[in-house]
């Protein structure tokens, strides 16, 4: 059974930091590209951060470069976002994305409909 397990979420003040995880199951998680997505009330799912399946390639949203820090460990089947210097408008649902497919190092790769499989996500509130 496929499982991603999002933790790590919780309401901090702006300015602050999170480091959120995400735990990996029931598939082989090192052949795997791992992606963040976020969704505010009202908006579009968006990509945030991604990373290869070594952890060589890693991209960014604009809105986060420099905030947020993607990485992964294989071993122990885990990804994290560390997130640092949050502002309000980080507040959304974050959840992690595993994607099969070859990585590619633009915006275009992340393509939500395109991912195999989906955490349930993790609550961020930034208080201002």
């Amino acid at each position: 059974q496929v499982q991603l397990v999002e933790s790590g979420g919780g309401l901090v003040q702006a300015g602050g930091s999170l480091r959120l995880s995400c735990a990996a199951s029931g598939f082989t998680f090192s052949s795997y590209t791992m992606g963040w997505f976020r969704q505010a009330p009202g908006k579009e799912r968006e990509i945030v951060a991604g990373i290869s399946w070594s952890g060589a390639g890693t991209y960014y949203a604009d809105s986060v470069k420099g905030r947020f820090t993607i990485s992964r460990d294989n071993a122990k089947n885990t990804v994290y976002l560390q997130m640092n210097s949050l502002k309000s408008e980080d507040t959304a649902v974050y959840y992690c994305a595993a994607y099969r497919k070859d990585y590619g190092g633009g915006y275009d790769y992340w393509r939500p409909h395109e991912s195999d499989y989906w955490g349930q996500g993790t609550q961020v509130t930034v208080s201002s």
